[in-house]
C-alpha cells in the first residue's frame, strides 16, 4: 500500500510560514502575469517540502480545480492571491463554488496578500490557509455551466450561463488574521504539538437557501429562488492555529475571532462597492 501523510496540511502550512519569515519573495514572470505568480510561489513551497517528505503533487493546468492535488492523500489546494491595498475581503470563483470537499478530495484554500503595484519581486504580507468548509459547508451542489441558443433578432445567438461565485475571504470574516500567518481547521481535525490554538469560533447555517434564480433580460433584474434549508441552525466549529515555535518567543500575535454580524456586513458592502468600481473601470 502506498504511503499516506495524514497531517500533510500542517507541513504545508509550516513550510509557507518558514518561507515568509525567511523573506522568500513572490516572483512575477512578466507584467501580464496578474494571477499565477502566487500560485508559482506556492508550487515552490510544495517542491521544497518534497526534500523532507516523499509525497507527490499534480498541477492539472490553468483554470482547473483545485489548483494542486496531492497524489498520496485525497486533498488539494486552491490558491487565491490578493492585492493589498485593494479588493481582499472577497474573491471571485469562476470554476467551482467554494467548498471543503470536491470529488472525494478535501480542499484547502490558501489566501495570501501581497503589495499592490509592486515590481517583479515582492513579499507575502500575510497568509491564511483554511479548510474549505469554513467558506461553505454544503457538499450537495454540483457546479455546471449551461447554455441555450435562440437569442437575438435572427435567433442564432447562444447564451451561456457561466456562473461567477463571489465569496468572502478569511480577511472579510475574521479579526486577528491581518499581518499574520494562520491555519483554520474544523474543530475535530487532528493536529500535533507543532501548532497552538489562537482562536475558536463557529459559523451557523442560514434558514433559507438559494436553489435557483431567474434573469429578466428586458429589465436586467435577477431574482433568486429560496427554499427552507434542511440544515438550518447547524453549527460548524473551527479552530485557528499558529506555529507553536512562535509561542516560545512570545510572538503568536492576535487572537482570531469572527467579525460581528455588523462588521461582516460592512466588509461585504465594501467589497461590493469595489466590484462595482472594477466593473465601471472595465477590469472584469
Amino acid at each position: 500500500m502506498a504511503a499516506t501523510f495524514p497531517m500533510l496540511y500542517i507541513d504545508v502550512f509550516l513550510t509557507c510560514q518558514n518561507a515568509i519569515l525567511n523573506g522568500v519573495l513572490i516572483t512575477r514572470q512578466n507584467r501580464r502575469d496578474k494571477e499565477y505568480h502566487f500560485q508559482d510561489w506556492f508550487k515552490d513551497r510544495l517542491t521544497s517540502l518534497q526534500a523532507t517528505i516523499p509525497f507527490n503533487f499534480e498541477q492539472p493546468g490553468r483554470n482547473t480545480y483545485p489548483d494542486f492535488r496531492i497524489v498520496q492523500n485525497p486533498e488539494g489546494y486552491e490558491i487565491k492571491g490578493l492585492e493589498y491595498p485593494g479588493r481582499y475581503k472577497d474573491y471571485d470563483s469562476n470554476s467551482q463554488v467554494p467548498r471543503g470537499y470536491h470529488n472525494g478530495m478535501t480542499v484547502f484554500y490558501v489566501f495570501g496578500r501581497y503589495p499592490k503595484n509592486a515590481g517583479s519581486e515582492y513579499p507575502v504580507n500575510d497568509l491564511v490557509i483554511c479548510h474549505g468548509d469554513f467558506l461553505n459547508a454544503d457538499r450537495s451542489y454540483v457546479h455546471k455551466n449551461k447554455s441555450f441558443r435562440g437569442f437575438g433578432s435572427y435567433g442564432d445567438i447562444l447564451i451561456r450561463d457561466i456562473k461567477m461565485y463571489v465569496a468572502p475571504t478569511p480577511f472579510g470574516l475574521l479579526n486577528g488574521v491581518e499581518s499574520l500567518i494562520t491555519l483554520i481547521l474544523p474543530a475535530d481535525y487532528p493536529v500535533d504539538n507543532r501548532l497552538v490554538p489562537v482562536g475558536r469560533f463557529s459559523r451557523v447555517e442560514v434558514t433559507q437557501m438559494v436553489v435557483g434564480y431567474s434573469l429578466d433580460m428586458q429589465t436586467n433584474t435577477i431574482h433568486p429562488q429560496f427554499i427552507p434549508n434542511p440544515s438550518a441552525g447547524t453549527v460548524h466549529d473551527f479552530i485557528a492555529y499558529r506555529p507553536a515555535i512562535l509561542q516560545t518567543i512570545n510572538a503568536l500575535g492576535q487572537a482570531v475571532k469572527m467579525k460581528s454580524t455588523g462588521e461582516q456586513e460592512d466588509a461585504l458592502q465594501e467589497a461590493e462597492e469595489e466590484i462595482n468600481l472594477d466593473e465601471q473601470d472595465g477590469v472584469n
